[in-house]
């Protein structure tokens, strides 16, 4: 309950309804209202424009109204079979005790005026409403307000019947227009609201609204109509089925990079190299301090590209590398030259540099270099510089890659030794405790010159250890005898394990199985590594080096948060293969070695991102050491591998109009040549808050979110961090509303920017995510430590698609599908909601997030098709292995999948079939990853917009009563100011100010 101002109703996000002009979901409590006009709610306290749940962008103003919308309990709503019983009549007063109780609402008689005119509604779902009674009451004459008709009235609250309440807040509503048509755009009764009036950013201050930094100065119908939109009180409403799940918007199209920060900056590099949380810079701290959501960037140095893509390489030969002085940035599009092609100016540091004789050319009449469209380093946005000497510490080292494998019976029996590979002598060191590398100078052999030695020994592997009982597992001195061998050259450390580490140092303890850890302040310790060993070792690898991928097989518990740390530090990763059967998953275990030891890998690499004068990057997350403030030291990196990063101001305000990017990364080729890639990318600076939310980039603020959030399960519990991940999101929404509140009086709405349409949703998918669901019964740590891991350095595309997956129906694709049809899958087949209701019991279903296939076989599945998979079902499916049989829908369906595989090469999905009711497989697999519906505890998706909805109001009912008293205050001041003067009147507006910032 609100507090403060007694005598006085609180202010609440749910209200009485307007009578005809309601929109879904409708403001909070006392309505101002005409005795036979519409009634408008108040603007909140900042403003701009403001939209509907889900909605395109634009502003929202109802025409007609929505029915009743009940809300229930923070975690969820019931949704009730029937409507909702006729209240009592007015003259009855409910309990006052019970906290979803309806009151009254006050209401305030106008004269009659013509309705405002207000934009046609937009939004989602246009819902009927019935209209509210105004409740009539002795006038009081409030000064300022003359008219024909009777004066505005005031009375005090009195109880309302229960039929008249009206519907709580609808929960979203969107911001300004975008250009291009959003989701709800094509749904029914959708109306596109009036256009922007243009981009406010840019530094255009002039534009900037500055709510309350003054009194209204237009005419007394303006005051009215202010006061016609008031809406204050404490009226809980109602929640029915209104919201309509099938309505909210959902990335169905999966990646969209955005294309308005390229066409503004042509010359800037590929997306999927360099991407922004915001492509609009802003120009101040204060100004950066109401931006909520992440401020940085997303960087994917190595990213794969076609053909036409491929990034050109330049060789500067004697005349060296053209460089800043100062800033030590490499020479790119944006730098300008001067002085008749004689000097260039950095655009980073804005120092004036001399050209050398050998880079010398003439410009034109515009100042361009005559030569500009033959330098790739002039008009191509990334460019490869082949590296002089003085670049290197030492010579190119031949790619080296070293297999460290756990021999023990456990790893035996898993068949994990039929598909690996090894350095081509045994030799046994007895010792532990003291390891030493016996002929040190003679384990590392070129493979082309002993190949046969190497795939004789493949051969007898799997039969050398056939009879082992060994139990137990030395891993920390294998790694130290690894470590001593790959020292001198660095390269990639492999390593392939399958139990627990149990003798020598880094032994491990079976720590995975403590419930009573679990929602402690102690949780975090089980996801960080228990032994310093690991985090030391990892430095010692990265000093020389020396990358290390982790190959995980084992069904018990190995401890891969301890593990996970040596790829951590090594710009390496995890793969994880849980309960490991060489007869079901051994092509997944072949394609990812493969892809490791064949994917173009930059070595001994490192990496800087420099910006423009005023910002800088202050923290960066993923898998690397850092070796200065600002230097990734990445001793493997590859095409799979991205890193994110936050941003900061370093001057309280920024007066350069553009702010630039430059990415170096310096690294041995796998051919012997040392190069420098260099991605260079501009933004503009803006002093708009709205700007900054329209050029948002969803993509790569999920994938900093995710990275922090990770991060933070390590030093926090679970239920903290999906808390933490929620406030954000309601800080962010929060603000967005002040912006836009005021100017559209739509009070009790939650709106959101166009750019940012999926961004709950996406974060609802983070938190019911394997790193993050649940507790110590949902998921297993090693499992959760594992996919945390991966999540740290997966790409933008392949990081959305596995938080919200592909869900595909394929039977009736495959009876009717030609060749065409199945070199481009994700297009033919039209994606579908993750939700049960998407699953027809007829059908069959391919799951995909990415890291694997889910192929969900219906119970009334056609039996042509059912024959045609080549399984029996009866059988364990969880130890089959789908494979092509000779019928032409298995031909196609397997040519589904691989086209399916090829568009994110990095992961085999593995297939898992899943009949219709086999529990707990289907729960496991498919179910507890509809994000879209309630399972095992969690929010579905309407329950999660509705409840980021109750939290956005709530913080703004005290300032909303602020604002209703100042409006009258402003009122009275207008109309005794023509008698008084003006002193009185700049006294409020001093006020005003003090109050409302």
């Amino acid at each position: 309950m609100a507090t403060g101002n007694p005598g006085r109703p609180a202010a609440s996000p749910f209200a009485a309804a307007s009578p005809p002009a309601a929109s879904p979901f409708v403001a909070s409590a006392p309505v101002v209202t005409t005795p036979d006009g519409p009634s408008v709610r108040p603007p909140p306290v900042s403003g701009s424009t403001i939209t509907t749940p889900f909605s395109s962008a634009g502003p929202m103003v109802g025409t007609s109204a929505p029915p009743p919308f009940r809300p229930g309990p923070p975690a969820g709503f019931v949704r009730p079979s029937t409507p909702a019983p006729p209240g009592p009549p007015p003259s009855q007063v409910p309990p006052a005790s019970n906290q979803f109780q309806h009151f009254s609402t006050p209401q305030f008689s106008m004269p009659h005026q013509p309705p405002l005119s207000r934009p046609p509604p937009v939004g989602f779902p246009n819902m009927a409403q019935p209209p509210a009674q105004p409740i009539m009451g002795p006038p009081i004459q409030l000064p300022g307000v003359p008219g024909p008709s009777p004066p505005v009235t005031f009375r005090p609250p009195t109880q309302t019947p229960l039929a008249q309440m009206a519907p709580p807040p609808q929960p979203y509503a969107q911001g300004p227009p975008a250009q291009t048509p959003s989701y709800h755009a094509l749904q029914p009764g959708y109306v596109q609201p009036p256009p922007h009036q243009g981009m406010t950013g840019m530094h255009a201050r002039e534009h900037m609204q500055q709510p309350f930094s003054a009194p209204p100065t237009g005419s007394m119908q303006d005051l009215v109509e202010d006061f016609n939109s008031l809406s204050l009180g404490a009226v809980p409403g109602s929640m029915d089925n209104a919201l309509d799940p099938k309505a909210l918007p959902r990335p169905l199209e999966g990646d969209v990079e955005p294309k308005a920060f390229s066409e503004m900056y042509p010359l800037n590099c590929n997306p999927k190299y360099l991407r922004l949380t915001t492509s609009a810079i802003p120009n101040s701290q204060s100004l950066a301090s109401r931006w909520h959501l992440p401020l940085g960037a997303v960087v994917c140095p190595l990213a794969e590209a076609s053909k036409e893509e491929e990034v050109p390489i330049v060789n500067f030969g004697s005349a060296g590398i053209i460089r800043c002085r100062r800033c030590r940035t490499y020479v790119n599009p944006y730098v300008t030259f001067t002085d008749g092609g004689r000097k260039w100016r950095c655009n980073l540091c804005a120092l004036l540099n001399e050209v050398s004789g050998d880079y010398f050319a003439q410009l034109d009449a515009t100042g361009r270099r005559i030569d500009a469209d033959q330098r790739p380093e002039l008009n191509k946005g990334s460019v490869e510089f082949v590296a002089p000497t003085e670049y290197m510490v030492r010579p190119p080292m031949p790619p080296l890659y070293f297999f460290l494998i756990d021999v023990s019976v456990s790893a035996v029996r898993s068949g994990m030794l039929e598909s690996t590979l090894t350095q081509p002598q045994m030799m046994v060191v007895s010792d532990v405790d003291d390891v030493f590398v016996p002929l040190p100078d003679d384990l590392l052999v070129n493979l082309s010159e002993s190949r046969h030695v190497v795939e004789s020994f493949l051969d007898s592997l799997p039969t050398m250890f056939h009879d082992t009982m060994n139990v137990e597992s030395a891993f920390g001195p294998a790694l130290k005898a690894a470590f001593m061998v790959m020292r001198q050259l660095g390269g990639k450390l492999l390593i392939f394990q399958n139990s627990l580490p149990s003798i020598g140092v880094g032994r491990l303890r079976l720590r995975g199985d403590d419930v009573r850890v679990y929602g402690t302040d102690k949780e975090h310790s089980l996801r960080v590594a228990e032994d310093p060993f690991y985090k030391q070792m990892a430095a010692d690898f990265s000093k020389y080096q020396i990358g290390v991928n982790v190959y995980a097989f084992s069904d018990k518990y190995t401890d891969l948060a301890s593990l996970g740390t040596l790829s951590k530090y090594t710009g390496g990763q995890v793969y994880f293969y849980p309960s490991f059967k060489s007869g079901v998953q051994q092509d997944k275990l072949r394609h990812e070695l493969g892809r490791d030891l064949t994917r173009e890998t930059a070595w001994e690499a490192v990496m800087r991102i420099r910006c423009g004068k005023g910002v800088r990057f202050s923290t960066y997350h993923g898998n690397f050491m850092l070796r200065s403030t600002d230097l990734l030291a990445l001793p493997a990196v590859d095409c799979d591998k991205a890193f994110a990063m936050q941003l900061c101001l370093d001057e309280t305000l920024l007066t350069s109009q553009t702010v630039y990017f430059q990415v170096a990364l310096l690294y041995t080729a796998s051919c012997g040549e040392r190069r420098i890639r260099v991605h260079t990318a501009a933004a503009p600076v803006v002093s708009d808050l709205g700007e900054m939310y329209r050029q948002a980039d969803t993509g790569a603020l999920v994938s900093v979110l995710s990275r922090l959030a990770i991060e933070k399960t390590l030093s926090s519990k679970l239920d903290d961090t999906r808390t933490y991940l929620l406030k954000i999101i309601v800080k962010a929404l929060k603000e967005y509303r002040n912006l836009h509140a005021v100017q559209h009086r739509l009070a009790g709405r939650m709106i959101y920017p166009e750019s940012l349409k999926y961004l709950p949703l996406y974060v609802l998918a983070l938190c019911k995510s394997t790193p993050l669901r649940g507790g110590f019964a949902d998921v297993q740590l090693d499992e959760r430590c594992a996919v945390g891991s991966i999540l740290m350095t997966l790409p933008v595309k392949s990081l959305l698609k596995f938080l919200y997956p592909s869900l595909i129906r394929v039977d009736e694709f495959l009876l009717k599908a030609s060749s065409l049809d199945l070199q481009d899958v994700e297009k033919s087949i039209p994606r579908l909601p993750l939700t049960s209701q998407s699953l027809d019991p007829r059908g069959l279903y391919i799951f995909d997030d990415g890291l694997r296939f889910v192929i969900w076989i219906g119970s009334m599945l056609p039996p042509e098709v059912a024959r045609s998979l080549n399984v029996d079902y009866s059988s364990d499916l969880s130890q089959v292995n789908l494979c092509e049989s000779g019928h032409e829908i298995s031909r196609r369906l397997m040519g589904v999948l691989n086209n399916l595989r090829e568009s994110n090469a990095a992961y085999y999905q593995l297939c898992h079939l899943v009949r219709q009711g086999e529990q707990p497989r289907e729960g496991l697999y498919l179910l507890a990853n509809l994000i879209d519906d309630q399972t095992g505890g969690t929010s579905g998706y309407a329950d999660w917009i509705m409840q980021i909805h109750r939290q956005i109001p709530r913080v703004r009912r005290n300032q909303a009563r602020l604002q209703f008293y100042a409006l009258v205050d402003i009122a009275s001041a207008t109309h005794l100011v023509k008698n008084t003067g003006a002193k009185w009147l700049t006294g409020i507006a001093r006020t005003l100010k003090a109050s409302f910032g």
